[in-house]
């Protein structure tokens, strides 16, 4: 393997261990709020700034993200998602029958 391809591959790792922390923090942020939805995007937001803000890597991850513009979807807007399908008394949407439930 040759640098240029070594240094992507880690370039692409570190971005990646980034984002991650951003995630987590954002689902502490979201369950500090009390789990409430439609704020996904101010968690993310604030948690890439305070995560970024505090690494040595905030310049690469601007620019690793500006050139992917693949912005993954907030952690808790994933989690809650699921869970509100796992926890319906309703079926998904796709499902031909009518819910009980819904009158």
């Amino acid at each position: 393997m040759d640098i240029k391809t070594r240094r992507k591959k880690q370039q692409k790792l570190m971005v990646k261990m980034v984002e991650r922390k951003v995630r987590s923090r954002a689902q502490q942020l979201y369950d500090q709020r009390g789990k409430g939805e439609g704020q996904a995007l101010e968690d993310w937001v604030k948690a890439e700034s305070e995560v970024v803000g505090k690494s040595i890597l905030a310049p690469l991850y601007h620019r690793m993200r500006t050139e992917n513009q693949d912005a993954p979807e907030p952690a808790h807007e994933v989690a809650a998602d699921s869970s509100a399908r796992e926890t319906s008394a309703c079926p998904p949407p796709a499902a031909a029958a009518p819910c009980l439930g819904q009158g």
